[in-house]
């Protein structure tokens, strides 16, 4: 069985806009979430910005029940409940009030570390010999599952609930295992995303690494510059992203909107051998994830007109760049259209995939392909490699036709997923 899938619904937490609307407008004008974190001064980071959602304390009664709200302290929970619930609602969908859970429904939502601040707290209380005050709720919330626990309760999907954990590979890659659960038929629907939680104690490891850049903590907008010459590190961000996968019969029947279609795609490891290793890519598996996505697909090099790239903005950007170019056999002005959109929310780590699979269907819906922020200094060995009209600055109109997504993570590990322009 080989069903065709597409995406009905969306949903976003993201450092520069908290929903669709406040997300899509944000992209187009290029609107940055990057900010100064006084925390993180106070701390003595080297680098002390950060992009981070703003959620507001008044609309978690929206997403939460007063017993769940209860000693709630996992920032990404937050995030992914809020992009899960508002995806599941932008399909058209309610949340299963009967008794009998939706088989046919489940969830796949991943994340990297979930419920650090949870954790400290826990250690905190238990060194001070206060085990009894945890409270009950301490093992949801800090358990890797928590994330798809919580929505998959809160929907009452009855076919599979859980995580996936892949680095910041994890969002694109739970995109592609909802699409196959759907496309071999153990699935009608599925709720896909990833989260990240925010705060010193998941971007501290980063910053001991030094690979933050340290000289922005006064323009924090301008730090994180994807494909630039002065790029010098990725910002750290956290957010949630969400879609809702379905079947094209399933869609049809309920008359659901449709964003785009899954055609397939790849997930595959350098193993970190060769130039791969535990923080660098195998340049021959990335060509490798990607010429294997284009050919799961079924489509040719030449149909893909749009590249979502991962672009940290750092010193591998120019490599991704060139091995785009060696799996696709395009250079120059034949090179695809390609943006990031980290100039703009940061590395949000095992949420990056999931926020930006959601802004790069977006450009379906819009008809424009999102500006790449920061990037007016492009960097030399990449515009060796393709031309600078094809890496917009500004938001350009442009009906989007095919678009190849990527991501690739710590541990050598890579995704690339092809979304197509939905027609019957």
């Amino acid at each position: 069985m080989n069903r065709r899938v597409v995406i009905t619904g969306l949903g976003v937490c993201a450092p520069n806009g908290v929903g669709l609307k406040d997300f899509t407008t944000a992209l187009t004008n290029g609107t940055s979430g990057i900010r100064f974190q006084s925390e993180l001064e106070r701390l003595k980071f080297g680098c002390q910005i950060a992009a981070n959602p703003l959620v507001k304390d008044n609309i978690l009664n929206k997403y939460f029940t007063p017993l769940q709200l209860r000693g709630l302290n996992a920032s990404g929970i937050v995030y992914g409940v809020i992009a899960g619930t508002d995806a599941w609602a932008d399909a058209g969908l309610e949340p299963n009030t009967t008794a009998e859970p939706f088989w046919d429904y489940g969830v796949l939502f991943g994340t990297g570390i979930l419920g650090v601040d949870k954790f400290r707290e826990a250690i905190l209380l238990i060194d001070d010999q206060n085990v009894r005050r945890l409270g009950s709720t301490s093992v949801l919330q800090t358990m890797a599952s928590g994330i798809s626990a919580y929505l998959g309760g809160n929907l009452g999907c009855g076919n599979q609930v859980t995580t996936n954990s892949s680095a910041c590979t994890t969002g694109t890659e739970g995109v592609l295992m909802g699409y196959e659960r759907i496309s071999s038929g153990k699935a009608e629907v599925m709720l896909v995303g990833s989260c990240s939680d925010s705060g010193p104690y998941v971007w501290g490891g980063f910053d001991a690494m030094r690979i933050l850049p340290r000289g922005y903590n006064d323009n924090p907008t301008e730090a994180s510059r994807p494909m630039s010459a002065a790029a010098n590190g990725f910002v750290p961000g956290s957010g949630a992203g969400a879609l809702v996968l379905e079947s094209l019969d399933s869609a049809q029947k309920r008359g659901a909107t449709i964003y785009a279609e899954v055609l397939g795609g790849e997930i595959n490891s350098g193993g970190q051998l060769g130039e791969g290793s535990m923080t660098a890519p195998n340049s021959m598996a990335v060509q490798r994830c990607i010429s294997n996505a284009i050919q799961n697909a079924g489509i040719a090099t030449g149909d893909i007109d749009v590249i979502n790239g991962h672009l940290t903005a750092t010193s591998k950007d120019s490599l991704e760049i060139a091995n785009w170019s060696e799996a696709l056999n395009r250079r120059d002005i034949d090179f695809p259209f390609i943006n990031s959109f980290k100039g703009a929310i940061g590395h949000c780590l095992a949420a990056a995939g999931s926020i930006e699979c959601v802004g790069t269907v977006l450009q379906f819906k819009e008809g424009a392909v999102f500006g790449n922020v920061n990037c007016e200094d492009l960097h030399p060995e990449i515009t060796d490699i393709v031309s600078e009209t094809r890496i917009p600055r500004k938001t350009i109109s442009h009906r989007p036709k095919m678009i190849a997504k990527a991501s690739f993570g710590f541990g050598d590990v890579n995704a690339c997923v092809i979304f197509k322009e939905y027609s019957e």
